[in-house]
Formats: structure tokens, C-alpha cells, sequence
């Protein structure tokens, strides 16, 4: 999905290291840490394959793992699409890498069907394959997956968004991400699931692709098809902006309450600054950091990853409600990627 955000100049550091090219392969770091793509005796490589190599959710991703991998003492190959949604470009790296003998493979798939016959490659030859954030179509398709709990981070922002109505009658508005990918409709059903609400609830639904500029403009549109709307839930932070922004030129900031979830730390900023009441949090990091654990363990001892590993999201805002769990945005700043 699309994830908007600036970069700091260490992020476009780590960021750099993968290249602009899809097809290649990258060494970052020196010595016997992460990067290497040299063999050797007894060598243990792993692979990660991101959506893209400018994102910032991904950027942070890249950068878990090659911590873990030089902390545990292997080899990291890296490779990403030029664009999101470049399945070719990822298929070409799979292959790649298994010729370079990796023992494992992280992806974050860009086409969650599309890039399953390379992963089936990649496992008929002993390639140990986990998805990272997104997860493939079966889910079955990889060993693992490592991921936040989409339907939990929007029936989150659900449970708050209903809290902070305090019974007040509310007039929805759903900024979502684009029609059958998983990670939307999960995020969107839980938002519905917490807040206690249906479909037939939501006054306005739209379609932003995760984008700013789009999430403004589905606000406008939504804004003229119901000028009453006070509640707004939003696939991710960037949709949030534009949304927030749509609203104030209305004059409407002030009174509509904005949902959403990721967790970056431009959007857990808007949180802080009013902008969005409250974000779910999750952590792209983690989710590298224990792929590249579970193929270390693959590589020792045979024992493969299996099944969904949930790897947390935490409901953040500065205006906590009574029975709803969260954190500050002190906890969120400390927690943010991007």
C-alpha cells in the first residue's frame, strides 16, 4: 500500500544502499555484517525484497533487518521494485537471489497472486520464504508471515472513535485504499467491527489509494455529498492529511474526528498536533527484524517458520478515552518510522 512521508537524511542513507533498480542486488554495511553477497564457507545469506526502496515504512524495514542480520552474523541481499506494484521486478529478484544461494527470502508483495508462482520456485528448491506486511494470495502460498493485525488496528481506531463521540450520533466517512486489497478491507472492516457500525452506517466511502492529494480530494467529494459528516476513517495517515486538509478549508478541522492508522512519525506528529485524534501504530522493523531471526533459526536447525505471527500495533493519542487502551504521542515518537 501506499505510504507517504519525508525522509530523513539517515533514512535516505539506508535508502540509498538498495539502489533504484529493480533487478539489483545491493551489499550495505562492511565486513562480516549485513550486505555481503560474497560466498564462503558455512555462509548464511538472507534476502529482502521490499515494494520499494524510497518508502519510508520500507527504509525502516531494511534497516531492522540489517541489524539483525549483523548482529546474528549472516549475509544480507537486498532488492526492491522501482515502483509499487512492479511484480516483475520482485519475481526477477527472487530468482536472483536463490541463485546466489540464499537460505531464506523476506517479501513484501506488490501483486499478492502474481508473485506466488516465484515464491513456489523459490520453496521447491529448499528457500525458506516469508511475507513481511502484505500477505500473499492464499496466505498459504509462503511459510510465514510476519505482520500487523490489520483487522485489530482498525477495530482500534474504531473502539476510540466510538468513545469519543460519547454517544453522539455520527455521520461516517471511509478514506479507503482501493477495491479487494487485503490490508484495506481488513483495516476498514475492523474500523466498522469497533466502532459498531455497518456499511449501511457509512454516509461516504472512497477510494484514496493511501495518497494525500486523493484523500483530499475523496474529502471534498465526501463533504459535498454530506456536508454533516464528523467522523472520518482513513486507510493510513497520508489520506488523513488530505482529509484534515479538505476540512479546513471548510472550516471543519475543528469539529470532525479523523482515524486512522500506521504509525509513521509524520502522521504520529498530526496526532500530536491535533490533526488526527488518534493512529494505530505499527512496526515495520520488527516485522524484518524476526523474519531474519526465523531464517537464521531455518539455517541452524532446519525448523522452518510457519503460520501468522502478529508483530503488534498500538492504538496512539493525547486524548485517551475510558476503556480503550493507548499510548501517548511521547511513546509514538519514540516508536515512528519514516
Amino acid at each position: 500500500m501506499s505510504r507517504t512521508s519525508r525522509l530523513p537524511s539517515s533514512l535516505l542513507r539506508a535508502a540509498a544502499c538498495t539502489g533504484v533498480a529493480a533487478l539489483a542486488l545491493t551489499a550495505c554495511g562492511s565486513g562480516s555484517g549485513s550486505g555481503s553477497t560474497s560466498t564462503g564457507s558455512g555462509e548464511v545469506k538472507v534476502g529482502l525484497i521490499t515494494k520499494t526502496d524510497t518508502n519510508p515504512f520500507f527504509v525502516k524495514m531494511k534497516e531492522g533487518a540489517e541489524k539483525t542480520a549483523k548482529a546474528e552474523g549472516v549475509k544480507l541481499m537486498t532488492a526492491a521494485g522501482k515502483f509499487d506494484g512492479d511484480n516483475a521486478g520482485q519475481v526477477t529478484a527472487i530468482e536472483n537471489m536463490v541463485a546466489s544461494g540464499v537460505k531464506g527470502i523476506l517479501i513484501t508483495p506488490s501483486d499478492s497472486k502474481a508473485i506466488v508462482p516465484a515464491i513456489e520456485k523459490a520453496k521447491a528448491k529448499g528457500v525458506l520464504v516469508i511475507a513481511l506486511d502484505t500477505p500473499t494470495e492464499p496466505e498459504s502460498a509462503v511459510d510465514a508471515l510476519f505482520a500487523t493485525d490489520n483487522l485489530k488496528a482498525g477495530e482500534l481506531i474504531g473502539e476510540y472513535a466510538k468513545a469519543a463521540m460519547k454517544g453522539k450520533a455520527a455521520k461516517i466517512a471511509a478514506l479507503d485504499l482501493a477495491p479487494g486489497v487485503s490490508v484495506g478491507v481488513q483495516r476498514h472492516n475492523g474500523f466498522l467491527k469497533g466502532f459498531g457500525a455497518t456499511d449501511k452506517d457509512v454516509a461516504c466511502a472512497q477510494d484514496t489509494g493511501g495518497d494525500q492529494s486523493k484523500g483530499q480530494t475523496a474529502m471534498e467529494n465526501c463533504l459535498q455529498k454530506e456536508p454533516g459528516i464528523n467522523v472520518v476513517y482513513t486507510i493510513n495517515e497520508p489520506a488523513a492529511l488530505g482529509a484534515y486538509t479538505a476540512l479546513k478549508a471548510k472550516g471543519r478541522e475543528k469539529d470532525v474526528l479523523i482515524v486512522s492508522v500506521d504509525g509513521g512519525c509524520t502522521g504520529t506528529r498530526a496526532v500530536k498536533d491535533g490533526k488526527i485524534a488518534a493512529t494505530s501504530q505499527q512496526y515495520p522493523l520488527k516485522m524484518a527484524a524476526e523474519g531474519v531471526k526465523a531464517v537464521v533459526t531455518y539455517a541452524k536447525d532446519g525448523k522452518k517458520a510457519s503460520g501468522y505471527s502478529d508483530t503488534g500495533v498500538t492504538l496512539i493519542t493525547d486524548k485517551a478515552q475510558d476503556g480503550v487502551a493507548s499510548k501517548d504521542t511521547a511513546y509514538g515518537l519514540e516508536n515512528c518510522w519514516g
